[in-house]
């Protein structure tokens, strides 16, 4: 059986660059994925993770992201053992990504 992978930031921000879409999933809670999220993100929750299922690209990565990288490595998995080929669990979660956004020189 495979499994999911721990991507860093940097990591990340090569897979967004190559020709394959990228999904990237985020299982923080609704209400907060409302206050923001990285562009192009889906919220996914116990209300809709069955139609993620059904129509997920599964030969696609799909990057999890949660608030610190850590609940996202169980989420991660739970896709791999549904049939998703290349998963990856961002390090430092969508805190991780946000400082570096806020970081970064326009």
């Amino acid at each position: 059986m495979s499994q999911y992978q721990c991507i860093s930031l940097a990591q990340f921000a090569q897979l967004q660059q190559q020709a394959i879409p990228v999904q990237v999933v985020d299982i923080r809670q609704p209400e907060v994925f409302a206050l923001g999220h990285i562009p192009s993100a889906i919220n996914l929750h116990q209300g809709n993770v069955d139609r993620f299922l059904l129509e997920g690209e599964y030969d696609q990565p799909v990057v999890v992201v949660c608030y610190h990288g850590i609940s996202s490595q169980s989420a991660a998995q739970y896709l791999v053992e549904q049939g998703f080929e290349q998963v990856y669990s961002l390090d430092g979660g969508h805190d991780g990504w946000a400082k570096q956004q806020a970081a970064s020189p326009l």
